[in-house]
């Protein structure tokens, strides 16, 4: 696969492990395609939220569209590390809530 070079996108290894993100921000690629498309947030949202302009979010959907394997398969390997370190090392509340139901 050919790399592209959009305008406002940039990729560092040492910036949000490397992960291509709106340039000079730690908003990722996949933060605005999953706000976007699986929390149905409007562009407009987008921006005023994140204080984002028009064209960092098209860019950042333009991306995730020509590029939506690599970054949904991304998305599902660090929801799967963040599951695995949850079980791993458990939450004060979790521990909490185990604990509770214990003396219930």
């Amino acid at each position: 696969m050919a790399i592209q070079l959009i305008e406002h996108i940039e990729i560092a290894p040492g910036v949000m492990g490397g992960k291509p993100r709106i340039a000079g921000t730690r908003i990722t690629v996949a933060d605005i395609a999953m706000w976007h498309v699986q929390a149905a947030w409007s562009v407009e949202r987008i921006i005023e939220e994140f204080g984002l302009t028009l064209g960092q979010v098209h860019a950042a959907l333009s991306y995730y569209y020509d590029n939506r394997e690599a970054v949904d398969e991304s998305v599902r390997e660090d929801a799967a590390f963040f599951e695995e370190q949850g079980k791993k090392y458990p939450s004060l509340r979790d521990e909490m809530d185990q604990l509770q139901s214990k003396s219930e």
